[in-house]
């Protein structure tokens, strides 16, 4: 049949072109299978072992940046953890820096000035031969009574503001009254009036009960010891004591002397212990944690989502401000623990030479002093946790935590006077103000 448009026949056709046409729809066809195989091969990759070849780049890099990491916190480990260890390390050298006033008062204020002192002269040689042994020792220092206006008292205040961290007061009658005790049988003579030892426990609990107190301890038996045996041999000496008198007062032989200890503000109660040791450090972990909590609260003024960024410089501002706000409240809650667990607050004051449980300078106003010591001091221990993280970053932030924590605790948990001269700079450290 004739094509009316070409004026060829459907039987003119050629059957090659019906082959052509097939055959690019085959191939079409085949191309569009390798297009979906092409697909699925390239999907997500299958994982594979760790000795894969095709890890063997990354394996490399991975294992650098291994090695490097464990190296920082090695010498990260070793450079500011000895911090901590090394505060403590010439304690017994330092312990001569522990200042201890002798004062000797024993015959050289009226009305006893006409004695031939005894007891005085003989504590003074002690402890100055103290002074030339090689074992450690307190730094006793012999002050003349005159320094101190011939007042007993005076010395009392001396210790109280922390000129010394004890002071031994030999009393002007320590000779007179043993001497009467013998001579009269003065039944009521007690040696602990001989002498008195003066000192301040809540100045630094952990330095007194450790290092001070024990020194004292042994240079009052050592004392006793030695002047016992020169008084008992002298009185026996002496033949124009009855013996009946001996009789009578035989604390006037045996121990002849004695100590009266006067610690002018112990350190109690008990609770008090976590308020200035351990809940400081809770307090720098706290100033610390905030800034994570806070970030993304001060972010949304940078995030410009309907509405325009805020100026960089203004924005510091405002962080620095609503972080010291924050602190505010946050060291009120900190504050009320100690008020919480009965931290007494509200006692009356008390003379600073006489011996008084935890008496309050500011009355019922401690607790407001108390909060705003911990306030500022949460200034500035939060505000450097603050200004350095925005500057380093993470991961970086949390090594900074541990330095800030090691340089803080070294400086204010352990006496800097029993410390190498090299750790002075903890005097100007936020956590040492706080405490001390």
């Amino acid at each position: 049949m004739a094509d009316p448009e070409n004026g060829r026949s459907s039987s003119d056709r050629s059957p090659s072109s019906d082959v052509t046409i097939d055959g690019h729809a085959e191939d079409g066809r085949e191309k569009s299978s390798d297009d979906e195989e092409k697909g699925q091969d390239e999907g997500p990759p299958q994982p594979v072992g760790f000795f894969s070849k095709s890890l063997n780049k990354v394996r490399l890099q991975i294992f650098g940046l291994w090695a490097r990491t464990t190296l920082i916190l090695a010498v990260f480990i070793l450079t500011v953890l000895s911090l901590y260890w090394a505060v403590l390390f010439h304690v017994e050298k330092n312990t001569s820096s522990l200042t201890v006033f002798v004062v000797d008062f024993d015959g050289r204020v009226p009305p006893y000035t006409g004695v031939t002192p005894l007891v005085g002269p003989m504590i003074t040689q002690t402890t100055e031969m103290m002074l030339s042994a090689p074992e450690p020792h307190l730094g006793y220092d012999t002050v003349q009574p005159s320094v101190f206006n011939n007042d007993p008292l005076a010395v009392r205040q001396a210790v109280y503001d922390w000129k010394a961290y004890a002071a031994i007061i030999i009393m002007p009658n320590a000779t007179a009254m043993l001497q009467q005790a013998v001579d009269q049988a003065n039944v009521t003579y007690d040696p602990l009036g001989a002498c008195q030892v003066i000192y301040v426990e809540a100045r630094d609990e952990t330095t007194y009960l450790n290092y001070v107190l024990p020194q004292l301890s042994t240079l009052e038996t050592q004392v006793t010891s030695t002047f016992g045996q020169m008084w008992t041999k002298m009185v026996m000496q002496n033949t124009t004591i009855p013996r009946t008198n001996l009789q009578q007062v035989p604390q006037a032989l045996s121990p002849a002397i004695g100590f009266s200890q006067f610690n002018l503000r112990p350190f109690r109660p008990a609770v008090m212990t976590p308020a200035v040791t351990i809940g400081l450090i809770y307090l720098i972990i706290l100033s610390f944690f905030s800034f994570a909590f806070y970030l993304p609260i001060h972010m949304k003024f940078l995030s410009p989502s309907g509405h325009p960024p805020l100026k960089f410089p203004i924005f510091i501002i405002w962080r620095w401000a609503a972080t010291i706000t924050a602190y505010f409240f946050l060291s009120l809650a900190y504050s009320l623990i100690s008020l919480a667990f009965q931290i007494p607050f509200n006692n009356h004051s008390a003379p600073t030479t006489n011996v008084a449980n935890n008496p309050e300078e500011y009355g019922k106003g401690t607790f407001v002093v108390y909060w705003m010591i911990n306030f500022v001091g949460m200034i500035a221990l939060g505000l450097a946790c603050e200004n350095v993280a925005m500057v380093i970053g993470q991961p970086w932030t949390a090594m900074w935590l541990i330095f800030w924590v090691i340089t803080n605790v070294s400086t204010s948990f352990y006496s800097l006077d029993l410390a190498p001269k090299f750790y002075y700079w903890g005097y100007a450290w936020p956590l040492h103000n706080s405490e001390f």
